[in-house]
């Protein structure tokens, strides 16, 4: 008999992990682990640990007990070296953009290239136009200021600059919040053509039950400190715990819902 394979080691992997806030527990006992090359989303209530997992995640903060590994390293343990060189290899775009507004597109996305690649001006410029353009946007936009740009753009163009080093991992803090239908087609479709034609893996945080049921292929649901579930979206529906089932009911999820009733989520198509 062939043996089987062993399971590859998760790009993340958080166990035991506790996090506070002076009295406020807000993860207490929490196991999570996401696989190279999946599409994978953070989901819960306000207050349920989110954006701070996220920022455990990027190394923005530590928990206060647990193990938290990305890309094999042990985050807790981290020399600043190691830091340094673990943030070269993950973009992050932020929910409201984080691009500078003195500075244009261009200038922007080229930022992480000036700051830790030896290119010439010229070299960052070609490669910044070059990301500029695999997030869908014109390459007359480089030269645009933050502000001047709509929703759907700066969304686009905060992408770039998350693409700039050519990440393996990607981090995504609610990248459809606040557009229109139409454009948030269009970033749901640029994500998944993203992870597969660069071989990302990609960790996201949403409140889009059109995005998590279009290309997410697990989703983990936070709530009272702890993981609650974590699957597929159709297998996280036919789930009964409350916290789980909340995210599938109502007008928003119910609508949702009724565009996947056989849970066909993971293959992006048009609404």
């Amino acid at each position: 008999m062939t043996a089987n394979p062993p399971a590859p080691e998760p790009v993340i992997a958080l166990y035991g992990v506790r996090t506070s806030f002076g009295a406020k527990v807000v993860h207490d006992g929490l196991n999570l682990e996401v696989l190279k090359g999946e599409i994978f989303a953070i989901v819960g209530g306000s207050g349920s640990g989110k954006s701070t997992l996220l920022r455990e995640m990027i190394l923005l903060q530590k928990p206060d007990a647990g193990s938290v590994r990305v890309l094999g390293q042990d985050l807790m343990q981290a020399s600043r070296e190691q830091v340094l060189s673990l943030r070269q290899r993950w973009g992050v775009m932020f929910q409201h953009g984080g691009l500078f507004a003195a500075l244009t597109v261009l200038e922007n996305v080229g930022l992480p290239l000036r700051e830790h690649r030896k290119l010439t001006s010229a070299q960052v410029d070609a490669v910044a136009l070059e990301k500029i353009a695999l997030s869908g946007l014109k390459p007359e936009v480089g030269a645009q200021y933050p502000a001047s740009l709509s929703g759907g753009m700066l969304k686009r163009a905060s992408l770039a600059r998350a693409l700039a080093l050519n990440p393996e991992l990607l981090f995504l803090d609610e990248p459809t919040a606040g557009l229109d239908p139409e454009s948030a087609d269009g970033v749901d479709a640029l994500i998944l053509e993203l992870r597969d034609k660069q071989g990302l893996t990609v960790v996201m945080i949403t409140h889009d039950l059109d995005l998590l049921w279009h290309i997410t292929d697990r989703v983990a649901v936070l709530a009272d400190t702890r993981l609650q579930g974590v699957g597929s979206m159709q297998a996280l529906s036919a789930m009964g715990l409350p916290s789980v089932h909340r995210f599938f009911t109502g007008t928003r999820g119910g609508n949702a819902f009724a565009q996947h009733p056989d849970g066909t989520g993971g293959a992006w198509k048009p609404k």
